[in-house]
């Protein structure tokens, strides 16, 4: 600690020199106001030990006033004779942090090292819990910015049903309370004309608001083109890599995107869909329980905003009726419980879940895997943000 002490008694600030300067701490002792006043100017300190004496009430009073505008954020213990205790009040009311009784043995000087630390301490804590609640209200506002672009009515086509569902993290602890982290999971669906439904989902790396400013990005570039009406996947994907691959929000600190982009013809029940680093979509066949990848696991196409001039591939599926298709995102199958043992949630608890809920409705099916993936956490919470659309072919 630097120590700045402001004293009445010289021979007995000698005696608090030694006692005060000790290990890593450091003191300085001034024995006048004026001298107090200049070293509260000149330096930076971590605590003030002030008689309230110096050398009257009044006259330290006005001392202790000055100090305060001088240091506003260093706390100030103060130390008075036992007749001056009802005094103390006006100094508690302007801002005293501490204080200590100057018996007429001296004994108190053994209490002000842990006074001054204690005061130290609680100042510290308290600028640790205000930057805790303005971390959280950042945190926040991050999070309704990355809310705003997930839509909330889906539209579906005559003879499907599609539910989708974002779930943000909530794992760590800031001031003591959980925090709703903000991050990069998004999904949009939107109809390209009246036979034609895109179906998306990002990811982009990291957390905070640089992950939520690219999505950001993503977004506005996709509604930017979305007029064009790409029903061929790969090259809406490739269009949307090479626009990402010109923005510095995503390229600072190398950082990328996930995306399934999938294109659903309600007429002719066909979904066509590319990946770009981005997990496939699961098919669930209602009639017999069976679950499987769409499309090839083993491929999933490089992110967007590595490379510029990127192929991607299309692939197409034919939904059987009775069928449901997953597509989400990985916070979804990495869900792990805390523990040395590192085991995910993965392909097959998503896949149980399925099965279990074959006979609920697209909205209770989705609520379970949110739920059950959260448990698999012991309730600690999935550590990524969590985006899935459920789409069904009836």
């Amino acid at each position: 600690m630097r120590i700045l002490v402001g004293w009445d008694d010289p021979a007995q600030a000698e005696l608090m020199a030694l006692y005060l300067d000790v290990e890593e701490d450091s003191v300085y002792i001034a024995t006048s106001p004026e001298d107090l006043l200049a070293a509260a100017a000149r330096a930076v300190w971590d605590v003030v030990l002030l008689t309230l004496r110096l050398p009257t009430l009044d006259a330290g009073f006005e001392v202790f006033q000055k100090l305060r505008r001088i240091m506003p954020d260093c706390p100030v213990v103060g130390t008075c004779d036992p007749r001056d205790v009802i005094q103390l009040a006006r100094f508690i009311s302007a801002g005293l942090r501490s204080h200590v009784i100057r018996d007429s043995g001296g004994d108190f000087v053994f209490l002000l090292h842990v006074t001054l630390q204690s005061a130290v301490q609680a100042v510290r804590a308290e600028r640790e819990q205000k930057l805790a609640e303005r971390l959280r209200e950042e945190v926040d506002s991050v999070r309704k910015l990355q809310e705003s672009i997930i839509p909330k009515d889906l539209c579906c086509p005559s003879g499907y049903g599609i539910q989708a569902r974002y779930e943000p993290s909530q794992i760590a602890v800031l001031g003591s309370r959980p925090v709703v982290l903000a991050g990069g999971d998004y999904y949009d669906v939107f109809r390209l004309d009246q036979r034609h439904v895109v179906i998306l989902l990002g990811d982009a790396s990291g957390h905070g608001m640089k992950a939520c400013m690219s999505i950001m990005t993503m977004h506005t570039l996709v509604r930017m083109i979305r007029g064009s009406e790409y029903n061929d996947t790969a090259r809406f994907v490739a269009e949307i890599n090479e626009r990402l691959c010109q923005q510095s929000v995503l390229q600072d600190e190398g950082g990328f995107i996930t995306l399934l982009y999938a294109v659903l013809d309600s007429e002719l029940g066909e979904l066509q869909w590319t990946s770009a680093g981005h997990p496939p979509p699961l098919i669930h066949r209602l009639s017999d329980g069976a679950i499987d990848v769409v499309g090839p696991s083993d491929d999933s196409g490089l992110p967007l905003g590595i490379y510029p001039e990127v192929e991607y591939e299309s692939h197409t599926l034919t939904i059987p009726r009775g069928s449901r298709i997953l597509m989400y995102t990985d916070g979804l199958v990495e869900a792990f419980p805390s523990g040395i043992e590192h085991v995910e949630f993965g392909i097959e608890g998503v896949s149980r879940t399925l099965v279990e809920n074959a006979d609920r409705s697209l909205g209770e099916t989705l609520r379970a895997l949110f739920v059950a993936s959260h448990t698999f956490t012991g309730g600690v919470g999935r550590h990524d943000d969590t985006s899935v659309v459920l789409l069904e072919r009836e």
